[in-house]
């Protein structure tokens, strides 16, 4: 996979003129600061006080899918309907995944189409962002928070990682060893590009990006909750407790009973608890 350090999320142009605007649904492609087109989208919420904007006062959630996942999938929608009870959301699909351009870099470059998404929602009015990442995605929200620290325009208030790997490279089942196939095989990247509309890049990272692990420390003394599934058949649940321990007196974890992976796995209620934390932690 190609790397490269993260910097400055370009916004798009397109802003609310007016505060009524800012009560309606936007769709915009972002541009990254290596120059990837960010298919992405703008929900103001549900949540509206008389008086106030509803950016002055609720949080917006900024949703990072998993592998294979993109902005228009129903459980990527469930979701961003979920989070809009408690504020605005902010979803769009990673590089190569997709309307999105360029390539997968499977969790390395995907900081930056993070951090523009995160820009464009602070340019919309937003003074809190709860980043909320899940599988991949959840290995990004971590990175992220540990790369753009609590004076960039670009940062995150609160950080959410739901059935997140700790290291990389993991191929201790299944589910991953097939995973490794489709980004490392030419004939598996073949099968992801027409069967799941997911673009892989063929390089290797070099270097290696910072680790799951290694970024969570980073994050501190920004609020962090680790979700994860006893159940989960990609990462067992010594991901989860490596990183908890790592995030130290600022991490929560849950260990959730009976919970498979990522966005299918996670209930509504579990949303919903996800959201009332991420509401009260990022003020």
């Amino acid at each position: 996979m190609s790397t490269g350090q993260a910097g400055h999320a370009a916004r798009s142009t397109v802003r609310p003129n007016s505060e009524m605007d800012r009560r309606v649904p936007l769709r915009t492609f972002l541009h990254t600061t290596d120059g990837v087109t960010i298919d992405s989208v703008y929900n103001p919420g549900a949540v509206v006080y008389d008086g106030f904007p509803p950016s002055s006062v609720d949080p917006v959630f900024v949703i990072a899918h998993g592998f294979t996942g993109d902005v228009d999938r129903p459980h990527v929608r469930r979701v961003a309907q979920a989070f809009a009870r408690y504020g605005a959301v902010v979803t769009f699909s990673f590089r190569g995944h997709g309307a999105s351009g360029g390539r997968s870099t499977v969790g390395d470059r995907e900081v930056l189409d993070l951090a523009a998404a995160v820009e464009w929602a602070r340019g919309l009015g937003h003074a809190r962002v709860v980043t909320v990442g899940f599988s991949m995605g959840g290995s990004v929200v971590l990175r992220h928070a540990a790369l753009y620290g609590p004076r960039h325009e670009a940062r995150t208030d609160a950080v959410v990682s739901v059935s997140a790997p700790a290291r990389w490279y993991y191929r201790g089942t299944a589910p991953m060893r097939r995973v490794h196939w489709l980004v490392t095989r030419p004939e598996g990247r073949l099968v992801s590009r027409y069967g799941f509309r997911t673009r892989i890049h063929h390089r290797d990272w070099d270097p290696v990006p910072l680790s799951p692990v290694e970024a969570v420390p980073r994050i501190a003394p920004r609020p962090l909750l680790v979700v994860h599934g006893d159940q989960d058949g990609y990462f067992p649940v010594d991901h989860p407790r490596m990183l908890a321990a790592a995030a130290g007196d600022h991490g929560e974890l849950w260990l959730e009973p009976g919970m498979g992976h990522a966005e299918h796995a996670a209930d509504d209620e579990l949303l919903r608890r996800i959201g009332r934390w991420a509401a009260a932690q990022a003020g």
